[in-house]
Formats: C-alpha cells, sequence, structure tokens
C-alpha cells in the first residue's frame, strides 16, 4: 500500500499537436522517471507517444 502523499495524477499530452488526452496516476517513490506511453489522439487521429506533463491536484 502507498503511503499518503506518494500517488500523484498528472495529465499525458500528445507530443504530435500538444493537447492533453489523458489524465493518470503513479506512485512517485517507486516510479521516479517521467512515463511515456503510446496513446491514441482525438485530435491527430492516430496512436502517438503521449508523455507525462503537469501534476494535478487530488
Amino acid at each position: 500500500m502507498a503511503k499518503a502523499g506518494a500517488v500523484i495524477r498528472f495529465g499525458l499530452v500528445c507530443s504530435v499537436c500538444g493537447s492533453r488526452n489523458y489524465v493518470t496516476s503513479k506512485n512517485k517513490l517507486e516510479n521516479k522517471e517521467k512515463i511515456t506511453l503510446s496513446k491514441y489522439c482525438r485530435h491527430c487521429r492516430k496512436h502517438t507517444e503521449h508523455k507525462e506533463n503537469e501534476k494535478l491536484g487530488k
């Protein structure tokens, strides 16, 4: 179980068009590096690389 405050929420931003399409969370104690995923961008209408952008509130 994660400690209080260890899990953060952040947005995933398309590397092609720059739109924020997804919001997800991670345990910052276990995963210190930034996340890069291949996700579907509805603005580009194809799968593109999405990178971790900014921390969001709870």
